[in-house]
């Protein structure tokens, strides 16, 4: 199956000269979460609105479901929801009209079902009569999405989904989602909770100064970079490290209370003969526990490389 968004050779430079984005080439799946990480300036938002036609390219070339964003435009933004990361809505209109408008913008015809259908999907069936004013902010948002999905559109682009909302409704957006790439909608998530996407994202593609660093499945990702850390607490801190143990692999920690020994995350550690030698050399220990890699340890890591 060809990819639902197909990007070769994209630069984007704008009229004072700055380059936003530089030779990129990504290829993204029918119904996968892809989450797109970088830091601020990095290229996101003008990546996501030449895809969505907002921003014109300089080179290269973008299509979205075979359409090519350019001379293809109208099909091609057809096939895209856009959910930005503020929310804009009408304060004193009906939810239920609000997201029958969005559809009539891409001048499709009224369709109540269709309407109520994104609603219930989203628990919003139960505020389909309230102002959009009188909603909370989890709920303002789930419009923001009801409105983006109410042409049927087969790319949803959501840009800091879980922005200013609290743990709860964010675990409840990270359903919303799942539930949506159930239904077969391709997903491309921004977000600044690099929680967020180790939780529900496929693949992770990692953007900085206009380029694309790395595409790759999260799980893959997370094992080739990742690493484990095994964390012996002493019953007594030490000053320095005993020459007993100098050549295997451990170190202090600051406070000398602990020893720190790394590896690698798809590698298993040895830790049986390790203790017998940290015994051997007669240090009594408190507690032994491991810590492995989250996603942001190594997106903070990637950035720092050259």
């Amino acid at each position: 199956m060809p990819p639902i968004i197909d990007i070769d050779g994209l630069d984007k430079t704008y009229d004072s000269g700055f380059i936003a984005l530089r030779d990129v080439h990504l290829k993204i799946e029918q119904g996968e979460i892809l989450a797109l990480l970088g830091p601020n300036g990095a290229g996101k938002t003008t990546l996501i609105s030449t895809i969505c036609g907002i921003t014109r390219p300089s080179g290269g070339r973008v299509s979205v479901g075979g359409y090519d964003v350019v001379g293809q435009y109208r099909a091609a933004r057809r096939m895209i929801g856009l959910v930005p990361q503020e929310i804009v809505l009408e304060p004193f209109a009906k939810v239920t009209d609000t997201v029958a408008f969005s559809r009539g913008m891409f001048g499709l015809p009224p369709d109540p079902a269709r309407i109520e259908d994104v609603l219930r999907r989203l628990s919003l069936w139960d505020k389909r009569d309230a102002m959009t004013r009188a909603l909370s902010g989890g709920m303002r948002r789930r419009v923001m999405i009801a409105k983006a999905l109410a042409h049927d559109p087969r790319v949803l682009f959501l840009d800091e989904p879980s922005a200013g909302v609290d743990v709860e409704l964010r675990r409840d957006m990270w359903e919303v989602v799942r539930t949506l790439k159930a239904d077969g909608v391709t997903i491309i998530l921004t977000t600044h909770y690099i929680e967020e996407a180790e939780a529900i994202a496929d693949r992770i593609a990692v953007i900085n100064g206009g380029q694309i660093l790395l595409v790759e499945e999260k799980a893959q990702l997370m094992q080739r970079l990742g690493q484990k850390q095994l964390c012996i607490e002493l019953r007594s801190p030490l000053e320095v490290l005993p020459a007993a143990l100098q050549d295997r692999g451990l170190h202090l920690s600051d406070d000398g209370g602990s020893l720190l020994h790394r590896y690698h995350a798809g590698a298993a550690a040895d830790i049986g003969p390790l203790l017998a030698d940290i015994a051997a050399a007669g240090l009594a220990l408190r507690d032994v526990h491991t810590r492995e890699s989250s996603l942001e340890d190594i997106f903070v890591d990637l950035l720092k490389e050259p």
